[in-house]
């Protein structure tokens, strides 16, 4: 069977991963740079079946997507800067009540207004951190418009898979590139639906404390259950019980910390046997990897480590690679915050150097390279 091959941005490509992985249902406020999510979302989920719907703001809009959720439409919303800020009070409440969700954050500079049509990488923490409380989070983000179709799915399928609101993090420069996809054909790719309620409707729990990841029911398949921002319990009640409590908390993180071996994504480029090791995220992967075979002529043994779930952060595997280099390099649109990650979880001795713009500009393969040269000499020097 041929496959169907496109020239897609990146914003496109998240709405054909969408459609791909089943979405039957967008909420979402247009603004720029991830306005093109909705408008494409707008005249092709119609054609499957599915329903638009633009909302007055970006608070109602993800409200409308657990709503929508909650009837068992998989569901995405998307936004940038501010309107990222606007919809994490209603991520937690996602997050607690465990309902699945895609929402994807085109990242643009900030803070506030900012530059709206720029590229940066500032919304790292937000993704992790943005709303109160602790609370687990799934957050993906992708290299390349084909990575993106890829992860778009994965996003839906983790989401759905593990009952929780999952974040596909973008930047400008993906969210804008244009590139030549190769569409995957159908059943190509895995995707997961929810788990089937098989029990009787008066034995129904929503919050069943026997599993990891308890099946949920519908609203419209006649299952009695409550639905709350507050600490619950089986039932989906109310509670002030600090048991309760403790136990949700634990199966909330467990569901995620269990299962890193399945939603941990990442991609290794030249590091068998690099001494120069870079860890990176979104755009930065593609100029790094540039930056990586420039060095390599220039004999240095450089590689890269690219990150795609940039939550949970893969610890275990970054511990690991420090243990064998001189230095890590962490290039990254922002003042500074995957390398803050990287700091915690290295044990070793290895130098740890961040390379950073937050003016709205990319960090060319050049100074990337330049930036190396600069602290090996110094090195080499002492």
């Amino acid at each position: 069977m041929h496959k169907k091959v496109k020239l897609l941005q990146g914003n496109e490509a998240c709405v054909h991963g969408a459609l791909y992985a089943g979405m039957k249902f967008f909420a979402g406020y247009p603004i720029t740079p991830s306005t093109e999510v909705a408008e494409i979302s707008s005249y092709m989920l119609p054609k499957v079946g599915g329903k638009f719907i633009q909302m007055e703001d970006e608070i109602a809009s993800m409200a409308a997507t657990i709503g929508a959720s909650l009837t068992g439409l998989k569901s995405m919303t998307a936004t940038s800067g501010p309107g990222f800020s606007l919809k994490q009070e209603n991520l937690g409440y996602a997050s607690l009540a465990e309902i699945p969700c895609v929402l994807v954050n085109v990242q643009r500079c900030g803070p506030s207004t900012g530059l709206p049509t720029s590229p940066a990488q500032g919304d790292l923490m937000q993704a992790k951190w943005g709303t109160h409380g602790d609370h687990p989070m799934i957050a993906l983000s992708p290299t390349s418009v084909r990575d993106t179709f890829d992860l778009t799915v994965k996003a839906f399928n983790f989401s759905e898979k593990y009952r929780t609101p999952v974040i596909l993090l973008l930047d400008e420069v993906i969210g804008h590139m244009r590139e030549k996809v190769e569409l995957p054909n159908e059943n190509e790719l895995e995707i997961y639906d929810r788990k089937k309620v098989t029990v009787d409707k008066k034995e129904y729990k929503i919050y069943d404390q026997t599993t990891l990841v308890p099946p949920m029911a519908n609203f419209s398949d006649g299952y009695r259950y409550h639905v709350t921002g507050l600490m619950h319990d089986e039932t989906g009640f109310p509670t002030n019980s600090t048991a309760q409590t403790k136990k949700l908390m634990d199966r909330l993180m467990d569901k995620i910390n269990k299962n890193l071996d399945d939603i941990l994504l990442y991609e290794e480029y030249k590091i068998d046997d690099c001494e120069e090791l870079f860890i990176t995220f979104g755009c930065m992967s593609r100029c790094t990897k540039d930056a990586v075979d420039t060095l390599r002529k220039k004999g240095i043994k450089a590689g890269l480590f690219t990150i795609k779930t940039v939550w949970p952060f893969p610890e275990e595997k970054v511990t690991q690679l420090s243990e064998n280099v001189n230095n890590i390099y962490v290039p990254e649109l922002n003042y500074g915050q995957m390398i803050q990650e990287v700091q915690r979880v290295c044990n070793s001795d290895c130098n740890i150097v961040g390379i950073n713009k937050y003016n709205g500009e990319i960090i060319t393969p050049e100074e990337i390279v330049d930036k190396v040269m600069e602290v090996v000499k110094c090195q080499v020097a002492l």
